[in-house]
């Protein structure tokens, strides 16, 4: 694992992240990053995180903290993955479940006080689901709704 650095967005990330592309299948999961990062910039507790290979944005993710969060839990000290995407032409190469391995570390470093990570998928999203446990995340058998339907919220203890 030494391919993918986990990086917060900064302008000069935009017109790759803005070239994104996602098979219309996967629109239904998660939102475009250009799309992401409009609503980053109306909530301040959304921070967005570029996924970086070679000095390329190759994928996308919002970490979110605060009160607007509550719909997933009541842990003050937790912390929710919102709209990870890999850019459709870099998909299949392991980026993904690499960047999701380095996610703890970046939020223990970045956010000390985080102690639970948590993030939705849709039940649809099979190969997210299968990703997501593969990390460690788990399911307490909570189920919210979600654009595209039902969704199982996972959660990691860090």
């Amino acid at each position: 694992m030494g391919d993918v650095i986990l990086t917060f967005f900064e302008e000069i990330h935009r017109d790759a992240l803005n070239a994104f592309y996602l098979e219309k299948d996967q629109l239904r999961f998660t939102p475009l990053p250009s799309e992401a990062l409009k609503l980053c910039d109306e909530d301040l507790s959304r921070n967005p995180v570029v996924i970086m290979a070679k000095d390329t944005p190759v994928g996308f993710f919002v970490l979110h903290a605060g009160e607007n969060i509550r719909d997933f839990t009541e842990n003050p000290n937790a912390m929710v993955i919102r709209a990870l995407s890999i850019n459709h032409k870099e998909q299949g190469k392991g980026y993904a479940k690499e960047a999701m391995l380095k996610i703890p570390a970046f939020v223990s470093t970045h956010f000390p006080a985080i102690d639970e990570l948590i993030l939705a998928v849709n039940f649809n999203n099979e190969p997210a689901q299968q990703l997501y446990k593969k990390i460690g995340f788990h399911s307490r058998g909570q189920v919210k709704p979600g654009p595209s339907g039902p969704q199982h919220v996972m959660h990691l203890d860090m």
